[in-house]
């Protein structure tokens, strides 16, 4: 791999730039602070101007990681259009997009066994991206009559949870080589399914 180019004043994002080529490589656990800042061009000392340590260099990476998801995420929700269901479908997609394309953030943020609270900045913005999935569950739920309507808290974490569960078992690595149906359209038919129990679209014909 090669060094990350840093100018006066850059070298905290470098080394952060440098972890995340680092982790996508070898994972969370797999490299040292002294790795980390060969691929910054500096010497370990130096890591310690700017990090207290390899966790709060992962922890760094894994907040850029939420404050980009929360932004794709409110990308995809388009303000709750063309419809509350289209936009919360589209959440849910966001979420394979994210890891696909960012999964140096991605293990940063999901992998590294790092304590949210720990880490206050992280925590908030963590909490920020929650927020998008809680808000279109919200928004798609008003179709339903009040008193059957369950808690959006509950219907986006089970949306999350289904997400993440096709990322790490069917997206990671190779696309679907470990199930004989694409990582897009497992999410898809199992969003589909949740909100045809909920009563959100009518049942299959």
């Amino acid at each position: 791999m090669s060094k990350k180019g840093y100018h006066h004043g850059n070298l905290r994002q470098a080394l952060v730039e440098g972890a995340l080529d680092l982790i996508t490589e070898k994972g969370p656990q797999g490299f040292t602070l002294s790795e980390a800042a060969k691929e910054a061009g500096v010497t370990p000392a130096a890591v310690y101007r700017h990090f207290a340590g390899r966790d709060d260099l992962i922890a760094e990476g894994a907040r850029q990681g939420y404050e980009i998801f929360a932004a794709l995420m409110e990308f995809a929700y388009n303000d709750g259009k063309p419809s509350a269901l289209a936009a919360f479908e589209a959440t849910g997609r966001a979420y394979l997009a994210f890891a696909r394309k960012y999964p140096g953030h991605y293990q940063a943020m999901f992998e590294s066994g790092l304590a949210l609270n720990a880490h206050p900045d992280l925590a908030a913005v963590a909490a920020k991206a929650r927020a998008v999935l809680e808000k279109a569950a919200v928004k798609v739920l008003d179709q339903l009559p009040p008193e059957k309507r369950p808690p959006a808290s509950m219907v986006s974490a089970h949306i999350w949870a289904l997400s993440h569960g096709v990322v790490e078992l069917f997206a990671r690595g190779a696309p679907g080589a470990k199930s004989p149906y694409p990582p897009d359209a497992l999410l898809e038919s199992g969003i589909g399914i949740y909100l045809r129990g909920l009563g959100l679209l009518p049942p299959d014909r």
